[in-house]
């Protein structure tokens, strides 16, 4: 089978995330099939800039055939932001037969970009070639924007995503999403229920020690000293913005201060200067703020830790499900979590790894970490397993590609 997979925000081991696609493209080569991935030059979630000279570059990674497509660089989500995305879709329009095709007649076109908008070209291009359409789903949109932005229902770009979404529910003939409760909302715009299939975000079980890093020194010199001192450590490794609530985290550390418990928080974003400050105008000397790692050297960094941390705004988008990588990791180093999320589903309570508490309450989180600091060893031993064996068994990659490639038979 020949698989033409558009995401506007591919990535690879090489240019940072993201990284879905080129799993699940590894997997299907594995199994034989023929991948090719079209993406834009620009994208905000990339580690590494893919650079081009004229309007698009072929090049083959690990395998996998990568088709890049111009588009222009942009911060932030306002217009720069949105002109980036309409480039992208004319692109593919225009250069459909001669780059995105170009000798490739796919059997199965997957239009997987975030945003709905893709599912035009993706349909043309699937129309063009008797191929099947998938549309894969990410984050639920206009809904997102609506309700985590306030954006009106009757903006010109929320009225342009609505009508995209609806044409996707109709025009796809299998609908794949990483929420497990998205449709709930995709019957309500047309999508017929026997279309859909639910296909979280994965990890590679076997794999994920084997290409490990080891700590940056920095990191390793504090977590030597904190553990010389007798220090419970509990870790938060991801990004400092808005939607991870992380205030309420530092305020659970002023909360446990009685404890001989240290947090380590590791990342950046645009939240982590007012969170130092909120650390410093609380007097706290068990926080630490530490820069990100290679993605490589998560799994040394989390093997470090005593229990991990996650957490999340309350919002009523969640009500769909969640499906956080960093979740994955966490699970696979086998550690206790302590999960701060209401959602409609409940990883950490289904696994039995960890607790799951009230989002936005200190109170909660600081209790939560009490109980796991006082569990013996074997007892948090014993937590993480089932963290494990539970992302083992149900988010592998090899096993989440298999599923996804049935939906793509005709």
């Amino acid at each position: 089978m020949r698989i033409l997979l558009i995401n506007h925000y591919a990535g690879s081991p090489e240019h940072g995330m993201e990284y879905r696609p080129y799993f699940m493209a590894q997997e299907w080569r594995r199994a034989g099939h023929r991948v090719r991935i079209v993406a834009a030059s620009e994208s905000h979630v990339r580690s590494k800039r893919v650079v081009l000279q004229g309007d698009f570059r072929r090049e083959t990674i690990d395998g996998i055939e990568y088709v890049w497509l111009k588009t222009p660089s942009y911060k932030g989500n306002g217009a720069a932001r949105a002109m980036n995305i309409f480039r992208f879709v004319w692109q593919l329009y225009r250069l459909a037969e001669k780059v995105v095709i170009d000798g490739f007649k796919p059997d199965a076109v997957i239009a997987s970009s975030t945003y709905p908008l893709d599912i035009y070209p993706a349909h043309h291009l699937a129309s063009g070639c008797a191929a099947t359409l998938v549309w894969e789903v990410h984050d639920l949109w206009p809904l997102s924007p609506i309700e985590l932005s306030g954006m009106s229902v009757f903006h010109p770009f929320i009225m342009l995503m609505q009508h995209a979404e609806n044409r996707a529910c109709r025009l796809a003939d299998k609908v794949v999403s990483m929420l497990p409760y998205a449709d709930r909302h995709l019957l309500e715009h047309g999508m017929v229920a026997e279309k859909y299939l639910y296909v979280p975000n994965g990890i590679h079980a076997d794999a994920w020690h084997i290409d490990a890093t080891k700590l940056p020194e920095s990191h390793a010199t504090l977590c030597n000293r904190l553990r010389r001192e007798g220090r419970f450590l509990v870790c938060y490794a991801g990004a400092h913005g808005l939607a991870n609530a992380l205030q309420h985290l530092v305020s659970a550390a002023a909360l446990s201060r009685d404890l001989p418990v240290s947090y380590i928080l590791v990342g950046q974003g645009a939240e982590k200067e007012a969170l130092q400050q909120q650390a410093n105008s609380l007097g706290l000397d068990n926080i630490h703020f530490l820069d990100p790692v290679p993605r490589s050297a998560i799994p040394a960094l989390l093997d470090r830790m005593d229990l991990l941390y996650i957490g999340l705004q309350r919002q009523s988008l969640f009500r769909f499900g969640i499906s956080p990588n960093k979740l994955m990791d966490y699970m696979m180093a086998a550690k206790p979590i302590v999960q701060a999320i209401e959602a409609g589903n409940d990883m950490v309570g289904e696994s039995g790894c960890g607790f799951t508490v009230t989002p936005e309450d200190p109170q909660a989180i600081a209790d939560a970490v009490r109980s796991v600091y006082g569990m013996s060893e074997s007892e948090r031993s014993a937590l993480g397993q089932r963290g494990r064996s539970y992302v083992s068994a149900q988010h592998d990659y090899p096993v989440l590609a298999q599923r996804f490639l049935e939906a793509m038979q005709p």
